[in-house]
């Protein structure tokens, strides 16, 4: 599959960076919201940056390796909590509401049938993935219908005026999913072997992490260790691992600011990375999760995120919590004096 995706053009970095060290403030001061303000204004190629109409989704899917065992919690959760968000329920609605984020929940693959609701966008493209242990999580068909399907979710956002989407996803069994894409990907050399890249999830204890590595060993005994990154997703990842790639790619094809929140988005992001490396400029990264595997996806990727709070309950809470700051970079860029403007002498 071929993304039309070129790295931001650096031209104009000279030009932001003397408007940023012209505030009145000493140089450097506002920290890392300074190198904040200049990759948005590079994103978008201009000296007054703007965020339009910014959008949070939330992708939504099960998996067939959910019933043997390797998440805590049982498959029916993920219908559940989608529902939950559709009414408005959840952590990431109480964050949304609070910051003025638009919200979508994509159903890409949950194995239940929902009444139509607004805030709901059906792009199912089967009732779950297979079970991995058994046999690849999804075809070929269905791994390439789900990116292109996330692709163009994306653009249509954007040619309704979006230009920062944040990501969100849930799906019982999805950090198991996460570790293997992780694993295979990055690889073990990198420090991602499986034990380390593999953590609670929603909460396993020490017999339930044991088991839950002993099946993803199981996993990768049966499937292999793909490198490519088309093949491991769809050896081992979820619909909406893969429909958040394909949207992450589409949004940087469209100039987005991306909100990279989590674990499970990052495993997105190593795929829609390895498909197109351009896109790395377009992603803000929004926390550390507690996550062990996510300090590794964060370490090959050479990304420093905003915030660490110690979350780990996805859903695009971590992308949402660190969108004020994105607001603030854009902000200070925009309205903040001057030295000249402001009568201020700059040092001496």
């Amino acid at each position: 599959m071929n993304f039309d995706i070129a790295a931001p053009d650096s031209a104009l970095a000279p030009a932001l960076q003397h408007k940023i060290d012209q505030k009145t403030k000493p140089p450097g001061a506002l920290g890392r919201l300074e190198a904040l303000a200049l990759q948005i204004g590079l994103i978008q190629q201009t000296l007054t940056p703007a965020l339009r109409q910014p959008h949070l989704a939330v992708f939504a899917a099960d998996h067939g390796a959910a019933r043997a065992g390797v998440s805590a919690f049982p498959q029916d959760v993920t219908w559940q909590m989608v529902e939950n968000f559709l009414a408005g329920g959840a952590a990431i609605n109480v964050f949304s509401r609070q910051l003025g984020l638009d919200l979508s929940v994509v159903d890409a693959g949950v194995n239940h049938t929902f009444a139509p609701r607004p805030a709901l966008i059906d792009a199912k493209i089967a009732a779950g993935t297979a079970n991995y242990l058994e046999r690849p999580a999804m075809s070929a068909e269905q791994r390439d219908a789900a990116l292109e399907r996330g692709r163009r979710l994306a653009h249509a956002l954007a040619d309704n005026g979006c230009n920062c989407i944040g990501f969100g996803e849930m799906g019982i069994g999805n950090t198991a999913a996460a570790s293997l894409l992780t694993h295979c990907l990055i690889g073990a050399e990198r420090d991602a072997d499986l034990d380390t890249v593999t953590g609670r999830g929603t909460g396993l204890d020490d017999t339930g992490l044991a088991r839950k590595r002993a099946l993803l060993r199981q996993a990768l005994a049966r499937g292999g260790y793909p490198t490519d990154a088309l093949e491991a997703l769809a050896e081992y990842g979820g619909l909406e691992i893969a429909m958040m790639a394909g949207a992450m790619l589409g949004a940087a094809e469209k100039r987005m600011v991306l909100l990279i929140d989590g674990f499970i988005v990052t495993s997105a992001l190593l795929v829609a990375h390895a498909l197109a490396p351009a896109i790395l400029p377009y992603c803000v990264f929004a926390h550390r999760s507690q996550e062990p595997g996510h300090r590794v996806q964060l370490a090959f990727l050479g990304a420093e995120p905003l915030m660490e709070l110690d979350l780990r309950l996805g859903e695009g809470t971590g992308a949402a919590l660190a969108y004020p700051l994105v607001q603030a970079a854009v902000n200070f860029l925009n309205e903040m004096a001057s030295f000249e403007s402001a009568g201020v002498s700059e040092k001496g």
